[in-house]
């Protein structure tokens, strides 16, 4: 059958390339996966990627084909990675989800390939609108920083204070915590304790002079 234009599109030559340049045996095998892939999805293309051909569908890997010195293997993708192996019993130890592919007998017919070609690429369409829908992951809280001893005296000290970092964000502790722990001089620490005592103890955060800018 004539390869259509729209088809030759999306045909990569180093895919040619790399099938004529595989052992005798794995040549027809590589044939007639390509075949099938083109045949059962029209707008799937392909690319050389990590040294072997992939077959891409909106520029994302959908499938890729291999041939090494005693067998070929073709493998589907889903989510961004391989599919694990499915059912492949003895065949197994092989990559790709037929095993171990010394012929084209290894391979299903091609009308029972274009079908399971088919339906992988709904699982990939599936796996990409789960994916999409699925609820954002819930940010990470942050642990609330460990309080410098001369910091915890201090506000101990002075009424209301503590009670006041207590109900500081994580994040707003931290900045007090940063702005003290940073201080090279033991003036300037005892200095900006005082002044981060002051502010606590009014409720305000360390940068609240520009909460308002």
């Amino acid at each position: 059958m004539p390869t259509s234009p729209a088809t030759a599109d999306l045909r990569d030559p180093r895919v040619d390339t790399y099938i004529a340049q595989a052992a005798p045996f794995a040549q027809a095998p590589l044939a007639r996966i390509r075949d099938a892939m083109h045949a059962a999805l029209p707008d799937v293309a392909e690319a050389i990627k990590w040294g072997h051909p992939f077959f891409l569908l909106e520029g994302r890997p959908f499938a890729n084909m291999a041939a090494f010195k005693a067998h070929c293997a073709l493998g589907f993708w889903r989510g961004g990675r391989p599919v694990a192996e499915e059912a492949a019993g003895d065949h197994g130890k092989a990559m790709g989800q037929f095993g171990r592919i010394e012929s084209v007998a290894d391979l299903p017919k091609p009308a029972a390939l274009r079908k399971l070609i088919v339906e992988a690429r709904a699982a990939w369409t599936a796996a990409i609108e789960d994916k999409a829908s699925a609820p954002a992951a819930p940010k990470a809280k942050r642990a609330p920083p460990a309080v410098p001893d001369d910091l915890a005296a201090a506000l101990r000290a002075t009424t209301g204070a503590r009670k006041r970092y207590d109900a500081f964000t994580p994040s707003q502790q931290a900045e007090y915590v940063d702005w003290i722990v940073e201080a090279r001089r033991e003036a300037t620490r005892a200095s900006r304790i005082a002044q981060a005592v002051e502010w606590i103890a009014e409720g305000k955060t360390r940068n609240w002079k520009y909460q308002n800018c």
